[in-house]
């Protein structure tokens, strides 16, 4: 090809003009070439580096694209990838891969600086990322209890000043929380004799007077109270002991107790339930002048909106998990009620009256227990005390368990498996508190449940009130004068005298529950 055009050339020019007509060609190619660079500008400096990082524990997990250089702002997009597995996104980049916990929480534009593993003098900064779903430090939208479930971080807990201080290199959370670690949000007379604590985000490099730690331990903590309503034997249970099951099951003992408004009496009564939790001493954080610090901390206890129960969907364990945990603890014996059918050694079966003492009591004890007696039961009267061990025990020997509405029916996390409650509801319409409070509970505890409501005539109101007074007739007037007015009349002043010939069908149905 070449050699045809040069003989065409040679044919139609001179050489002085072939000679300039090249150098005409190549002064055009340098005009264009010049042109190009002046008007289109391409960049020629080298590529920036890029840097790769994933959001981890959240539901939407973003790959985030982020621009470095020393002399400009970052800027560029975020690429969403709704479902990036773990090993997937580490194969993308060996760049350092950040916590999602280092971003501002439930921020959608964040512009702060953020540490980074370029070299020195480089500026890294997000200049947008929205993020979905991250997960609070506390959760306060829970029904019945808040709590702040603190993870892998520099957390210090100061009884001088009710805090506990989450330490950071960079400022994570803009807000801090007030929480009083009692599991009745709702209540606020419980939460009244609570103490308060303050969960407080810090960034470590900011001018504040951050306390330093003084105690350091190298395993969790769960800190709550024993404040509220504890002596009460239903509400130490239900707000406290489930609690503190569901919330520290999971470290198997590897854990440390530190309890908010302590009641000697109270970690007395609980002891074996507590050292099965716990391996470490308890502290009464309260009274404590030293600065404790721990990987990881939680405020408050986890429960179900529910008394007396566990969501085994949401906490991993269930009721049947605690009353098995119980029955080792306390070393109980029988894990099923009597089957009558089956007992060819024609063993009797237990029935136990709580027969109260102060209010709510049976006043013809006597009586039930010889009607009991004469169907075929072996009759135990017995109240509890401040040794639960020995009343545990008691309880759990027994196939039947009987008592007047109140905190003394708790005990029916000691029973048997397949034994019977019988709830005997006194004048007031106590059937919602009955229900939720133990018919309910007793079903999860896989207990068969009875219920049998006095009639007017057996209770001793009748003896300072006519049958006709609202009293009887009308007791929602009386809730509507407010839960003192309703508890102070019912709870408190009122005492059963069971009719033994109206309660017998009852017993026989109790029998009959026994023989399937």
């Amino acid at each position: 090809m070449a050699v045809m055009y040069d003989s065409i050339l040679a044919r139609s020019f001179s050489k002085h003009e072939q000679k300039k007509l090249r150098y005409g060609a190549f002064v055009c190619c340098l005009l264009i070439a010049l042109c190009f660079c002046t008007l289109l500008k391409p960049n020629l400096n080298p590529l920036p580096a890029l840097k790769l990082e994933r959001s981890v524990g959240v539901k939407q997990k973003i790959l985030a694209l982020w621009e470095t250089n020393s002399t400009q702002q970052v800027i560029k997009n975020v690429l969403e990838f709704p479902e990036i597995k773990t090993e997937e996104f580490e194969n993308l980049s060996d760049q350092v891969l950040a916590d999602s916990a280092d971003l501002q929480q439930n921020a959608s534009i964040l512009t702060s600086p953020i540490e980074s593993s370029m070299s020195v003098g480089e500026e890294t900064k997000i200049v947008e990322v929205v993020e979905e779903n991250l997960e609070p430090l506390c959760k306060t939208e829970e029904p019945r209890t808040e709590y702040c479930e603190i993870i892998n971080r520099d957390v210090r807990v100061d009884a001088n000043s009710s805090s506990v201080f989450v330490a950071s290199s960079s400022q994570i959370w803009n807000r801090s929380w007030t929480i009083r670690p009692y599991a009745r949000k709702e209540d606020k007379t419980a939460l009244g004799s609570t103490r308060a604590w303050s969960v407080k985000p810090v960034q470590t490099g900011a001018q504040l007077n951050i306390p330093q730690c003084t105690r350091d331990h190298s395993v969790p903590a769960i800190l709550f109270s024993t404040g509220g309503y504890v002596g009460n034997h239903f509400h130490e249970f239900t707000d406290v002991v489930i609690p503190l099951f569901i919330t520290s099951r999971k470290y198997d003992g590897e854990v440390q107790f530190l309890v908010s408004d302590m009641k000697p009496w109270w970690i007395a009564k609980y002891q074996a339930i507590l050292k099965g939790l716990s391996k470490y001493e308890i502290i009464d954080i309260d009274k404590e002048d030293a600065v404790h610090c721990f990987p990881s901390v939680t405020v408050g206890l986890k429960r179900h909106e529910k008394e007396l129960s566990i969501d085994p969907s949401k906490h991993s364990y269930s009721m049947k998990d605690f009353r098995e945990f119980l029955r080792n603890r306390y070393s109980l014996k029988r894990a099923s009620a009597i089957r009558i059918r089956e007992n060819r050694q024609r063993k009797r079966p237990r029935l136990l009256i709580i027969p109260r003492k102060r209010t709510r009591s049976f006043t013809n004890t006597g009586e039930i227990t010889k009607m009991a007696r004469r169907l075929g039961f072996k009759v135990i009267v017995a109240e509890a005390d401040m040794n639960l061990s020995k009343f545990a025990e008691v309880v759990n020997s027994c196939d039947v368990l009987v008592g007047v509405h109140g905190a003394g029916l708790t005990n029916l996390v000691f029973l048997p498996e397949n034994a019977i409650l019988i709830q005997i509801l006194p004048v007031g319409r106590f059937q919602w508190l009955a229900t939720n409070y133990f018919g309910k509970p007793s079903e999860g505890m896989n207990l068969k449940y009875l219920e049998y409501e006095i009639s007017n005539e057996e209770s001793t109101l009748t003896q300072q009130y006519p049958l006709d007074h609202p009293v009887f007739t009308d007791p929602s007037s009386i809730g509507k004068q407010g839960w003192l007015a309703f508890y102070s009349l019912y709870l408190q002043k009122q005492n059963v005298h069971l009719n033994v010939q109206r309660f017998r069908p009852t017993l026989l149905k109790a029998l009959e529950l026994l023989h399937q």
